[in-house]
């Protein structure tokens, strides 16, 4: 339970809060005890002498205890009626249950305020976080995992901490309360009574083990649901051209199956401990039983003594019964917890270090220096040994089969991934020196796949860039050639797009991810497969615009198409992670059998396309 309590301490951040919340909780519990104790004059006014007042009682109490009184003045004014005086301290324990009633409602309110403020504060935090980590530990993860924890499992911290703070709080108070009761009134039954403490404790903690073990698997495979109704939904258009609803089907039964097996694993062992605190109970109440009866034969232990101390036990033993249920609760936030913290502690890319200088912006060369990466779990680099020279200037193609590293070299550029040996070099300055801050901020990337937030057009382009003028965004749009499409758009600039772009053609989506790289200024522009994805129409006006910015800048692309080949003044051949060779086009399809193949193979899909 480390993790759970390592996040419980963030309550004591809101110290006011949690002062009240606590103080609420006491005033409830305080009026619980004060009840309690209220019946041992009401049981000597009721079983008592002939005549006996709350008076006389008070003066006798006066009598037998000099080190706490009643006050004269209250004595005088207390009634001399023995029915009178009943009346009088039932009224009293009336106020006191409307007081307590109050105190009970402020603090479940409160309560419900500090754990919902807290828990949102960590679910900021764990975000945060994820936005921080390396790209290789998100793949790692995987998104819907990454997703399912800053959402699930935090949503679980919720229910754990509004039970430590709030239920198990009153509850807890209240049983110190209604003990606190019984001591006053026969502290030998209570020590009767307390023999079965350790056994209570023993029970809790190991069914709480087994139900944590069990949430955590739940919440593991309630991940992998996420992930495939993600997937499902996300490429619904997919399944339903390839008639894959039945498969998709398959894989989210057999997810919701493991969320089962893992939640009753862990309701078996929740449902366990009630029984066995039910049995516990029991054989402490026949103990205690046994003790009395003996004690009131030898006729030390009064009868009315024993009625009020078993009662005021019987009080804390109702209040602390719930406490099962409440461990049960905190083990099952603690599964959450423990899943949070896990990602927590992996390491964020580095921001800021006195030891990292800031990048000045690239005017002279790229250097890949003998650069090779190898993915975690992969057998074989997916590059390796790349030594490469790009002027300032220059637009480079990148080309080779699939698989062949193209993607992963120049994602190593703006620190997606780290070489697993070998420099990159921006002007001489190695990147890994530099601030992460300062290399992205002077390379703009296009990939494949344009990523588009729900929102206007103008919070599409200027994501990453607040504070930009309104002229500069329908610069990079016209530079981009989306002006035409985005002033038919209804409300322009501002006017709405759908969940991940839905509502715009490909064509459009990649113009408006190219707008947003160029509001950026880039010195150094990478487009990964950019043009893949959309008609010629489209391909042309791209490469317009592409054309028209490309000399005051270095731009990098992932090639497919012949087009975008040709375009290029150098061509850089990649095969099974490796640079194969560097040239021209027709220094290329002179000498390069790899590139040979690709151009073959890209003529025979036009004349395909063609036909």
């Amino acid at each position: 339970m480390g993790a759970f309590f390592h996040f419980a301490r963030r309550l004591l951040d809101r110290p006011a809060r949690l002062t009240w919340t606590l103080l609420f909780a006491a005033v409830s519990a305080a009026g619980l005890g004060v009840g309690l104790l209220s019946l041992v004059p009401i049981l000597k006014l009721i079983l008592g002498e002939e005549g006996k007042s709350l008076q006389a009682l008070a003066s006798d109490f006066n009598a037998t205890n000099p080190w706490l009184r009643v006050p004269t003045v209250v004595l005088e004014r207390l009634p001399s009626d023995p029915f009178a005086g009943v009346l009088l301290i039932l009224c009293g324990v009336g106020v006191l249950t409307m007081v307590g009633a109050a105190a009970n409602f402020l603090h479940q309110a409160s309560s419900f305020s500090l754990c919902t403020e807290v828990v949102a504060r960590i679910r900021l935090d764990v975000f945060r976080h994820a936005m921080r980590l390396p790209l290789r530990e998100v793949m790692r993860l995987g998104p819907a995992e990454c997703a399912s924890r800053v959402i699930r499992d935090t949503s679980e911290l919720v229910g754990g901490f509004m039970t430590l703070t709030g239920k198990a709080t009153a509850q807890i108070t209240k049983a110190i309360a209604a003990f606190t009761a019984a001591v006053l009134i026969d502290w030998r039954v209570v020590l009767v009574a307390a023999i079965a403490g350790p056994i209570f404790g023993v029970v809790l903690r190991k069914s709480g083990k087994r139900v944590r073990r069990g949430n955590k698997g739940a919440l593991i495979q309630q991940a992998v649901l996420l992930r495939v109704t993600t997937e499902a939904l996300g490429g619904l258009r997919m399944v339903k051209t390839a008639t894959a609803e039945s498969a998709m089907t398959g894989r989210f039964r057999r997810a919701n199956d493991g969320v089962v097996r893992e939640s009753l694993r862990a309701r078996v062992a929740q449902s366990l401990a009630g029984p066995l605190i039910e049995t516990l109970t029991i054989l402490t109440a026949l103990a205690l039983a046994a003790f009395a009866v003996r004690e009131i034969l030898r006729g030390t232990l009064s009868f009315d003594r024993f009625v009020l101390s078993l009662g005021s036990l019987a009080v804390a033993a109702a209040s602390v019964r719930p406490l099962v249920s409440f461990a049960i609760d905190i083990q099952a936030a603690g599964a959450a917890a423990d899943r949070l913290k896990e990602m927590l502690a992996l390491k964020e890319e580095p921001r800021r270090s006195e030891t990292l200088l800031r990048l000045p912006r690239h005017r002279v060369k790229l250097s890949f220096e003998q650069v090779s990466f190898t993915y975690p779990g992969a057998e074989e680099p997916a590059v390796e040994g790349v030594t490469l020279d790009i002027t300032f200037g220059e637009h480079v193609a990148f080309v080779g089969p699939n698989g062949c590293g193209k993607t992963t070299l120049l994602s190593m550029l703006p620190r997606l991934l780290d070489p697993s040996s070998g420099r990159i070099r921006i002007d001489g300055v190695d990147i890994a020196q530099s601030t992460i801050a300062s290399v992205r901020r002077q390379i703009g990337v296009v990939t494949q796949e344009s990523i588009l937030i729900q929102g206007s057009v103008a919070e599409n382009i200027s994501l990453g860039m607040p504070g930009v003028q309104r002229e500069q965004l329908v610069d990079a749009a016209r530079r981009a050639h989306a002006e035409s499409f985005v002033l038919r758009l209804a409300g322009g600039l501002d006017g709405a797009i759908s969940e991940q772009g839905a509502s715009l053609s490909g064509g459009q989506r990649q113009r408006l991810a190219i707008a947003r790289a160029l509001l950026r200024d880039p010195a150094i522009l990478i487009l990964d497969e950019a043009t893949s994805q959309i008609d010629a129409e489209s391909e042309q006006q791209i490469g317009q615009a592409l054309a028209e910015i490309s000399h005051s800048r270095t731009t990098l692309t992932v090639a497919h198409r012949l087009s975008t080949m040709l375009s290029a003044d150098r061509i850089v051949v990649m095969d099974k992670g490796r640079v194969v060779d560097v040239g021209t086009h027709p220094q290329l399809l002179d000498r390069c059998s790899v590139y040979q193949r690709l151009v073959r193979s890209q003529m025979q899909g036009s004349e395909a396309t063609a036909t």
